[in-house]
């Protein structure tokens, strides 16, 4: 389900991976995360235009025949032999995660104004704090740390989501305030080793070049009418995933020949179980 402002999106419950490790210090951190990495990987390697593809950022499975390229949970195992992209709940807090944050780091956590967190109703996800620089160095810190953890489990890219929280904000966050994170982001995947995709929010287009990302993860495009916007600014280096029929049906008519496009149920269900569903054209 896809995360722009137009539309409802499909995300799904996962755990807080254990230890996730805490921020040393505020002002420090923002220093410290690019100097560990720097110079300590090589260039990230960009996955291949209209790749075959699996969505499965619900739960791994064996990929389809002929699949290439898979997104994963960042909890999930790469599948040695394809490119392996990194999903990364960067902008938002999972469910059952919120109390970890506000444990550790609960200024962190964008609040109202009755200093209850700002919560996305559609998933109950809370929203990270990313109007100031401070708060986005020290988040860049915690999620950074995630981001070269997937780089150690063997990913090749990662795909942080969320991307337009800003939307989903009552007006607290700007759209400038997610670019700012998202290239904080984008500067340690590639300190890492990895490659970093666009998640949705075709607003950010044309920041693209600014924040580092290097492909485009574009959920319903085709329903939508904006897998060719998507196309043009990452040279066809999009996977595209719709839900309805109808949506995978337009993308693949007009894009079929050049994008990687999947249809998939809603609950991004494993092989093998009730409600499953996966096309590709």
């Amino acid at each position: 389900m896809p995360k722009h402002s137009a539309t409802p999106f499909l995300r799904r419950k996962r755990t807080l991976a254990a230890g996730a490790v805490g921020v040393a210090g505020a002002l420090g951190a923002g220093l410290m995360f690019f100097q560990a990495s720097a110079g300590q990987s090589a260039a990230p390697r960009l996955p291949a235009a209209n790749s075959p593809f699996d969505y499965q950022i619900g739960q791994a499975y064996t990929p389809p025949k002929g699949v290439k390229t898979v997104s994963r949970d960042r909890s999930a195992k790469p599948t040695a032999g394809l490119y392996n992209i990194c999903y990364v709940n960067a902008f938002q807090t999972q469910p059952d995660a919120l109390g970890w944050w506000q444990k550790n780091h609960p200024d962190l956590v964008l609040r109202d104004g009755r200093q209850q967190p700002v919560v996305d109703e559609n998933w109950g996800e809370a929203l990270l704090d990313t109007s100031t620089a401070d708060k986005r160095t020290r988040l860049a810190k915690v999620v950074g740390d995630w981001i070269s953890g997937c780089a150690r489990s063997g990913f090749q890219a990662v795909e942080p989501d969320n991307l337009d929280s800003f939307s989903r904000s009552k007006g607290r966050l700007t759209k400038a305030n997610n670019v700012a994170f998202a290239t904080l982001l984008a500067d340690r995947a590639h300190a890492a080793g990895l490659a970093i995709g666009q998640k949705n929010t075709a607003e950010m287009l044309p920041d693209r070049t600014k924040i580092g990302f290097d492909f485009a993860v574009a959920e319903e495009c085709g329903r939508y009418d904006e897998c060719g916007d998507f196309a043009k600014a990452y040279a066809n280096r999009v996977f595209v995933i719709e839900y309805e029929s109808g949506g995978y049906d337009r993308a693949c008519s007009a894009w079929g020949s050049k994008l990687a496009i999947v249809q998939r149920d809603l609950d991004v269900s494993a092989a093998g179980t009730d409600g499953y569903r996966y096309r590709a054209c």
